[in-house]
């Protein structure tokens, strides 16, 4: 039995991460497109809405379903590699500066 894949509307996600204080911006990587050794400052999100993706971490490689949230701590080298033989579109948020500092 074939079950069918709910890809998520990109405008619900990205509401739900603008309120958890994420960015939301659309990536298309060609077949093959490899994002090696990826380290940033803020927290990271992900989520594939298309294509199959393969994220390494710490040691770690997932495969996330569409429309399963990956999130990436921050100062956590990670490589993205599109491991699905075809165009891969997926959503990609960074953690905004909210200018509050713990004290």
């Amino acid at each position: 039995m074939k079950t069918s894949v709910v890809v998520p509307e990109r405008s619900e996600v990205a509401k739900n991460w603008h309120a958890r204080g994420f960015t939301c911006g659309l990536w298309i990587d060609h077949a093959g497109r490899t994002w090696n050794g990826t380290e940033n400052k803020a927290e990271e999100l992900l989520m594939v809405l298309s294509g199959k993706l393969e994220i390494e971490m710490q040691g770690n490689r997932i495969q996330p379903d569409v429309g399963e949230e990956v999130h990436i701590p921050a100062d956590i080298q990670h490589t993205i590699r599109n491991i699905g033989g075809k165009t891969a579109r997926w959503l990609y948020g960074q953690k905004r500066n909210t200018g509050v500092t713990n004290k």
